[in-house]
């Protein structure tokens, strides 16, 4: 009898493997910290090999402390870091180089090269990517370019590319298998993701060899077994799928219009477009949220670079909190925000501004201005960003939502998720399970082999923590007024 999914979710920092049964329910844990690498500014490394030894303890971690029996797991599900970049030998199965993280910058004067070529538009229009350091391709090239001998390896056909994904799957599948998904795929900025292929066009601008690239398969589909030799017991693979998108489907995020927010250092916010690419009239990321058999679902992608980051830094900076955890309380000490309002462009200002020069600031500081006012303005800020992108979203799919799905670690805090409810005059969910990126790769699995029957099935299991009603309230239009009035200046 099949009882759990084995979910993979190789993050940014740590390589994480989690067991869920069929309520949807977290049985166990394990986590593992990798080493964070910075070989110079704006240069972020991991060490490929470190995060499959970490995975690989994670997945043995998690089965010997739940106390189950390996017969009992149905599937394995892998969600990851998006982007980030390996290239191996395949034969050897040695790295050529460290991964270049999805956060590394070093191919930005590259990108502009490109832009200054008038390139840009040819990548946006095949990839609904804008042409930046942040995606694979550009980071490919690099790597390649390095080392003359690892760009005559690559000619040779002696190279493989793959995303964490991909990574993980070759080692887990004992090299036998070299597969990605169309959701992965679609953020490398060498996948059309209009005709679902890697494109010549772009492999030809960036002089990668089409033979590095992996096969792309269904996010949802059985597409091989671990290796006895490797794991010591062979499990279907059966879901694939980057870490948004993953949680636009833990979301049930399924119709068109859905949105979620996921509230972490910054905030991703992703709606599901439906069964066509919406084109972006706003700087927003067109991408696939997930291929299931001949159902393509597509979503626009928006980034606040600085959301949970504000609360750190008025707790490492000011010094105004001890814990990020004191500033609900600590905001809730004031009625209101006292007329501040707090510009969070701690890192410049992304969507729908795209200014990387923007600096933060605080306005409308009185001598009757509190740390509460300034912890309530922080509060707010987030909640404004992620309206903005909210907005922008709605007008660029041309539809109109009423309900907010959030998780991440902010969306705990009561009086943000309250706020947010009151500026976007919707309703903001958050769900029992906010183990949200896990359980979408699970549910990914357990579809592909009957685990769960069908898409209604699994929406049964997803369930209200608890709803945030919009109230309507003159003072909130104050906030927004503010917000707009002053960001001007600042921009």
């Amino acid at each position: 009898m099949k009882k759990y999914i084995l979910s993979i979710d190789a993050g940014t920092t740590s390589s994480r493997a989690i067991l869920f049964d069929k309520n949807g329910t977290q049985i166990s844990i394990s986590q593992f910290e990798f080493t964070q690498i910075f070989p110079k500014e704006s240069w972020v490394e991991h060490d490929p090999i470190e995060i499959w030894d970490t995975q690989l303890k994670a997945i043995h971690d998690v089965i010997n402390k739940s106390k189950i029996s390996i017969d009992e797991i149905d599937s394995i599900g892998i969600t990851n870091q998006r982007e980030t970049t390996v290239v191996w030998n395949k034969y050897t199965g040695k790295p050529v180089y460290n991964a270049i993280v999805w956060q590394d910058r070093r191919t930005a004067s590259f990108c502009d090269e490109l832009d200054n070529l008038g390139k840009a538009n040819t990548f946006y229009n095949k990839t609904g990517l804008l042409l930046d350091a942040y995606f694979s391709g550009t980071k490919i090239k690099w790597i390649l370019d390095s080392d003359k001998s690892i760009r005559q390896a690559a000619q040779n056909g002696d190279l493989l590319f793959g995303t964490i994904d991909t990574w993980l799957i070759w080692n887990l599948t004992n090299k036998k298998l070299h597969a990605t998904d169309y959701t992965n795929a679609s953020r490398t900025l060498l996948f059309n993701i209009h005709t679902l292929n890697w494109d010549d066009e772009l492999l030809s601008l960036l002089k990668i060899p089409k033979n590095m690239l992996a096969k792309v398969y269904d996010s949802s589909k059985i597409i091989g077994t671990t290796d006895f030799d490797v794991l010591g017991f062979e499990i279907p693979i059966s879901g694939i799928a980057g870490d948004q998108q993953a949680a636009l489907f833990g979301q049930m995020c399924v119709e068109p219009g859905d949105v979620k927010n996921t509230y972490g250092t910054g905030c991703f916010c992703m709606m599901n477009t439906g069964e066509k690419p919406v084109k972006s009239n706003n700087r927003m990321l067109t991408t696939i949220g997930w291929k299931i058999g001949d159902k393509t679902v597509y979503a626009l992608e928006g980034s606040v670079f600085i959301a949970g980051a504000i609360v750190q830094w008025l707790r490492d900076q000011l010094n105004i909190i001890n814990d990020a955890s004191e500033i609900e309380d600590l905001a809730k000490t004031v009625d209101n925000n006292g007329g501040v309002t707090f510009i969070s462009a701690l890192s410049g200002l992304g969507a729908p501004y795209w200014n990387p020069n923007a600096t933060g600031a605080i306005m409308g500081i009185t001598r009757g201005t509190k740390k509460g006012h300034i912890a309530r303005a922080a509060l707010e800020a987030i909640a404004l960003r992620s309206r903005e992108i909210i907005i922008e979203m709605q007008k660029d799919s041309g539809t109109t939502f009423d309900k907010l799905k959030v998780d991440g670690g902010a969306s705990n805090n009561n009086l943000l998720m309250q706020i947010q409810a009151n500026l976007l005059q919707a309703q903001v969910i958050r769900p029992k399970i906010t183990e949200t990126t896990a359980l979408g790769v699970a549910f990914f699995a357990g579809l592909a082999t009957g685990f769960w029957s069908s898409v209604d099935e699994i929406k049964n299991i997803w369930d209200v923590e608890k709803n945030f009603h919009p109230k309507i309230q003159e003072y909130d239009k104050k906030i927004i007024s503010n917000w707009e009035n002053r960001i001007k200046k600042v921009l």
